[in-house]
């Protein structure tokens, strides 16, 4: 088996259908097997899947176990000498699997492969980007790289000069198409299912780098990632948990005081932007309920980061960091 293609699902039947059908699709000319995890879902996501692709293997957990430990579940059972973690929200292109797969086999060194995402209007989606630090929390709180873009040292942390359009080695992968080694997976170890939702890449790839593996980046294939379509169904604690999720790295690989750093600078980069929604809310009537709820967001955050950081996690109970 080339590469089994692991799926987490949690109430996107619909689109898990069109990446589903996307796959069978536009995949020639390599062995491989499709493993979906449904973390509970009440849309009949399993249903739909068993009696419209029943070669896919189906695991359906009773309830929402997180993406990284229902990520583990199907590497579990995978047979492919390659795993390719593969949001429910993306639309297979161009012969993608087959090519980063052919690109992985030549590049040996490569514990981790990522390919170049479009976004639904097809423009250019910038994924890959560097591991936190207390510098790159920094840049990526002032939005300094949006203004300046094509600025080195602004844009070092979302690495906005590149274009994707060459092979390179990065820092992180993306989560939403991530080919991995089976090999590595072997010498490292699975994703940390303390990261919930959010940062597992990031800490998986970090702990690949350590052990003197590449994560690089291939422009041959391409997948279109619609994004956001698990997230919103919970928009405010995902929000908050993407902020935890990065606060569990620093803890876990930057020590102590960059720890608190880090704790300090995401609660000044929340608070500092409460105002804004609080005005928003008083001058566009339209858009009042969304804009309080933001600021109620940001506010609850950066309190949380103060007085204490698990809160902002979903799965806060499970998680023992040193």
């Amino acid at each position: 088996m080339d590469v089994s293609i692991i799926i987490v699902n949690w109430n996107t039947r619909d689109i898990l259908r069109g990446c589903l059908s996307s796959i069978f699709q536009r995949t020639q000319g390599i062995e491989f097997e499709v493993i979906v995890i449904d973390n509970g879902s009440s849309d009949r996501s399993v249903e739909m899947v068993e009696a419209e692709f029943p070669q896919v293997v189906v695991i359906a957990n009773a309830e929402n176990r997180g993406f990284a430990a229902a990520n583990n579940q199907g590497i579990a059972i995978a047979k492919g000498r390659y795993v390719l973690l593969l949001n429910s929200d993306t639309i297979i292109l161009d012969d993608v699997i087959k090519k980063t797969v052919l690109f992985a086999d030549a590049h040996r060194e490569a514990a981790v492969v990522g390919c170049r995402v479009l976004n639904a209007d097809r423009t250019l989606q910038q994924t890959c980007f560097m591991f936190p630090s207390v510098l790159n929390m920094l840049l990526a709180a002032t939005y300094l790289y949006k203004l300046f873009p094509r600025n080195r040292f602004f844009g070092r942390e979302r690495m906005t000069r590149w274009n994707r359009n060459s092979v390179s080695e990065v820092d992180v992968v993306t989560g939403c198409f991530m080919l991995v080694r089976r090999e590595a997976i072997e010498q490292i170890g699975l994703m940390d299912e303390r990261f919930f939702v959010y940062g597992e890449e990031t800490d998986w790839c970090y702990r690949f780098k350590k052990n003197g593996w590449k994560i690089m980046f291939t422009p041959d294939g391409q997948i279109i990632h619609y994004g956001g379509q698990t997230t919103r169904q919970m928009a405010r604690k995902f929000r908050l948990q993407v902020l935890g999720s990065q606060l569990i790295f620093m803890k876990l690989h930057r020590g102590k005081l960059s720890f608190l750093l880090a704790r300090l600078l995401t609660a000044l980069s929340l608070f500092i932007r409460v105002p804004y929604w609080l005005v928003t809310a008083v001058l566009h009537k339209s858009e009042r309920r969304k804009s309080m709820e933001t600021a109620g967001t940001y506010l609850i955050g950066g309190f949380y980061c103060l007085v204490g950081w698990k809160n902002l996690l979903m799965n806060k109970n499970s998680v023992k960091t040193p």
